[in-house]
């Protein structure tokens, strides 16, 4: 997986693509442990951020993306591009890649 730093202001995902922000991982262990940086495992739930017009079908058309701007959303594991952004993590990646919206 590829990961990106960027100095940018603005992100417009193109197509079908969808712009998260990653949620913060865990700091500690449930039995109270704190985890160093390196243990941590890569968060997979995310708020959309930013998202494509859609993917386009065959006659020309654009089918709306099933996900919207402030949806909290859950990814594959190692989908998408990783990118900071301002101090800010990332991850760019296809509507594909999501497998649920969550509360």
């Amino acid at each position: 997986m590829a990961s990106v730093t960027l100095s940018v202001s603005t992100v417009k995902p193109l197509g079908d693509r969808v712009f998260v922000k990653v949620s913060a991982s865990e700091e500690k262990t449930a039995g109270g442990i704190f985890l160093p940086d390196n243990a941590k495992e890569k968060p997979q739930v995310g708020e959309v951020v930013a998202a494509g017009p859609g993917k386009r079908n065959d006659d020309g058309s654009r089918q709306a993306l099933e996900v919207n701007i402030g949806d909290k959303v859950l990814y594959s594991k190692y989908a998408g591009t990783d990118i900071k952004l301002g101090g800010d993590e990332f991850v760019l990646l296809s509507e594909k890649d999501i497998l649920a919206v969550v509360d």
